[in-house]
């Protein structure tokens, strides 16, 4: 079975800034890239830490508002210090959260709901900025069309993995969501194969009519 990769979904064209970036320049990067965060890396350009909009804003948080309407924003000390920054060190979240290029989307999934962040900056066996991959960009993988989706499972699941003969198995697959009919030789095999399906890379939801041919026409 083939997985995509970290690598086959990352943007490689990766705009980056250095330490000493300022407020603006950061500012202006995101909005002439039309991006919302920006990896900042040191001299050799390994990841240090990420400035996204929402750090950029912190500087709005600390203003008073101007209808007077609003009480001032409690901020943590580390907060209010961030908001105050004038360079990317300061405004940064660091450590860097990064992804490896062999990484599956489910381990990337994973590491960003664990550490609460929206993109990874991807990163080679130096520790060299590569590329960056985003929550949109693992999404892409339920692009896939229903027929591939299909094709996989009955080819790579069912016949190579599993060793069943041609037929044996229906699968229909309908906007991602896979429903597998047929009868297999043991009934060991049902989870197996429900397993693997719901494992291809697009698919959203397995609906499992696998019966065993040891259970045919049994009635309990």
């Amino acid at each position: 079975m083939l997985h995509r990769l970290i690598g086959d979904l990352m943007t490689t064209a990766v705009v980056s800034v250095r330490r000493d970036a300022s407020f603006k320049d950061i500012v202006e990067h995101l909005a002439e890239h039309d991006i919302t965060a920006v990896p900042v890396v040191d001299n050799l350009d390994r990841p240090v830490g990420v400035v996204s909009e929402g750090d950029l804003l912190r500087k709005q948080e600390i203003q008073a508002d101007p209808g007077g309407h609003l009480a001032a924003a409690h901020l943590r000390p580390s907060e209010r210090s961030r908001a105050h920054a004038l360079t990317a060190e300061g405004l940064m979240s660091s450590p860097a959260v990064t992804a490896r290029r062999q990484w599956s989307v489910v381990e990337a999934a994973r590491t960003m709901a664990r550490h609460q962040v929206k993109r990874l900056p991807v990163v080679d066996d130096a520790g060299r900025l590569v590329g960056i991959v985003s929550r949109a960009d693992l999404l892409r993988v339920f692009l896939r069309r229903d027929f591939t989706i299909g094709e996989e499972i009955t080819t790579d699941v069912l016949s190579r993995t599993l060793g069943l003969a041609p037929g044996a198995v229906t699968v229909q697959v309908t906007d991602g969501r896979v429903t597998l009919s047929g009868t297999l030789p043991r009934a060991d095999l049902i989870p197996v194969a429900v397993r693997l399906s719901e494992s291809v890379d697009g698919v959203v939801d397995v609906t499992n009519h696998l019966r065993a041919e040891d259970r045919v026409g049994h009635t309990p």
